[in-house]
């Protein structure tokens, strides 16, 4: 079996998300996609009173996608959601016969030699990394490439979504149509999240 897996802290899912997911699977073919929301996000200050929520918000936002399926493992395994011990808990359970593929945006990726036990993980791993920045340079990844990460840059233009203009839009109760799928949006409104 083959896996793709999207993790992410998902503060909320949005539509640049979706995009890049569907892209995979309307693109390159992969079958599944397996969203994993962080229960504690090591590399970012994330209100956990949140935790619950944004793994609702995922699982209302990928619902109707067939392709689409979403693991609660971080939140299960508890504590900070280190990627490597997700994909060892990950390959016990699904015993996959290739690497492991792991979407990923730019911005992450260039900090990938600072995760957990980094040496171990791109050993597991083939990231699917999609730009995250208007002005983009393939060439500056070529060092990750020598010391053994296998990676592939999509070729989907860059959409940004910023969380900032999110949360603004939310405060000024603006539609939220043009950053997130309307269940979202609806969720964020019934349960008054990002008002603060």
């Amino acid at each position: 079996m083959e896996l793709c897996l999207f993790q992410g802290t998902f503060n909320p899912i949005h539509n640049a998300h979706l995009r890049a997911a569907e892209y995979l699977v309307n693109n390159f073919g992969i079958d599944k996609i397996i969203f994993i929301p962080a229960y504690e996000p090591p590399h970012k200050q994330c209100d956990k009173s949140l935790s619950t929520h944004r793994y609702n918000m995922v699982k209302l936002a990928i619902k109707n996608n067939p392709h689409f399926q979403i693991s609660d493992i971080e939140y299960r395994l508890n504590g900070k959601s280190y990627t490597y011990i997700t994909i060892c808990e990950l390959i016990k359970e699904f015993k996959p016969e290739k690497r492991i593929k792991f979407i990923i945006g730019t911005d992450a990726f260039r900090q990938i030699e600072s995760w957990y036990e980094t040496d171990k993980l791109k050993d597991l791993i083939e990231f699917l990394v999609f730009k995250r920045d208007k002005v983009f340079d393939p060439e500056e990844f070529d060092k990750l490439k020598m010391k053994g990460y296998k990676f592939t840059i999509m070729p989907l233009d860059f959409e940004d979504i910023s969380s900032t203009e999110l949360r603004k839009a939310v405060k000024s109760n603006m539609p939220l149509k043009k950053f997130v799928p309307k269940e979202v949006e609806e969720y964020i409104r019934e349960h008054e999240l990002y008002n603060n």
